[in-house]
């Protein structure tokens, strides 16, 4: 198993500062590594610049590790009575059950190595996510399938948190994978200890308003879920929240319900703060809905008040930190 860590010197961000490492899988050409077909890389600067000082990379080339040379003939999914096969373009080689049986070993290991995330090559016949081009018998192409390992990879990591490189390059989707990727790293180490009800019923609470601004009907969900959690198997209570959390966050958070959900946290200031203030954060508020300003100017502002007021149970939302702030990924959302 290769690896490459970056330097996580400066990963603290204050309320939201990680002690597990976040391990994050990823296609080793967006890291520069020159694995592909034509001995070259495709190196994201996004992921090494600005993500890679607080993640450790867990690099995967499928077609350099599972015997390909470097460099290599291109390759393509094909249709066949058996699903897509994955062949030499041009010498109709056929690499479907090798690639198959190293993606079974690989993701093996992967599994031990208590991933948050994982960041795919767009279109790769290997490593794509979706719309990977498949080839019928014709030599006619569909925009709809997904790389050989990719496929194996969601489904053997149902709840992690998958991107495309190429789908990071929007601010938005950008901001709810790393938000995605932080969550689940709290997921993880909560069902890694030994939980009880009160420390399930702890999280949830702590995640309300980051839920809420997701999806308000899944945070009732999951609340219907942890009320049952002393009545419920543990396994069982396990699988159907860690699905029901990482569904929630993966449905992205409008400004509308971005807005309901800081009127919410507003609200247990209503007796707290002057006439004026509230006022102040109720437009700041309010033009935050309407695309005036970032997500992170309320978020601020709404921040200095709890912390002027000694409000913990806000000062314990994750929805005012739920990722390091170093990023500026709500600069721009």
């Amino acid at each position: 198993m290769g690896s490459a860590s970056g330097d996580r010197s400066g990963a603290s961000s204050g309320d939201s500062a990680e002690a597990e490492t976040i391990r994050i899988g990823t296609s080793s050409c967006l890291l520069g590594y020159e694995v592909r077909f034509d001995g070259g890389h495709k190196r994201d600067r996004f992921m090494t610049d600005q993500i890679g000082p607080f993640v450790e990379w867990v690099p995967v080339c499928p077609e350099a590790e599972s015997g390909m040379s470097i460099p290599r003939p291109t390759l393509r999914l094909v249709t066949s009575d058996t699903g897509p096969r994955l062949v030499e373009t041009r010498s109709g080689v056929d690499h479907t059950r090798s690639m198959k049986a190293y993606t079974t070993r690989r993701l093996r290991q992967l599994k031990k190595l208590d991933l948050c995330g994982y960041i795919l090559k767009k279109g790769s016949p290997s490593c794509g996510m979706a719309r990977v081009k498949v080839y019928s018998s014709e030599g006619m192409p569909t925009a709809g399938g997904s790389g050989l390992f990719a496929s194996g990879l969601l489904e053997a990591f149902p709840d992690l948190p998958v991107e495309e490189e190429g789908r990071l390059h929007d601010s938005k989707l950008r901001e709810n994978f790393i938000e995605r990727v932080f969550a689940y790293r709290r997921l993880q180490t909560l069902f890694a200890s030994r939980w009880t009800a009160g420390s399930i019923i702890a999280f949830h609470s702590t995640h309300k308003l980051q839920l809420m601004a997701h999806s308000n009907s899944a945070y009732r969900e999951l609340g219907r879920l942890v009320a049952e959690v002393k009545k419920t198997p543990r396994k069982d209570f396990k699988r159907d929240y860690s699905a029901g959390f990482t569904r929630a966050l993966r449905q992205m958070a409008t400004p509308g319900r971005n807005a309901n959900a800081l009127q919410h946290a507003a609200g247990h200031l209503k007796k707290l703060v002057d006439s004026g203030s509230r006022v102040e954060l109720a437009e700041v508020i309010h033009e935050y809905r309407t695309g005036l300003i970032p997500l992170v100017v309320p978020i601020t502002l709404l921040r200095h008040h709890v912390r002027g007021n000694g409000l913990d149970y806000l000062a314990d939302q994750t929805y005012l930190a739920p990722h390091p702030k170093e990023l500026m990924l709500r600069n721009h959302v």
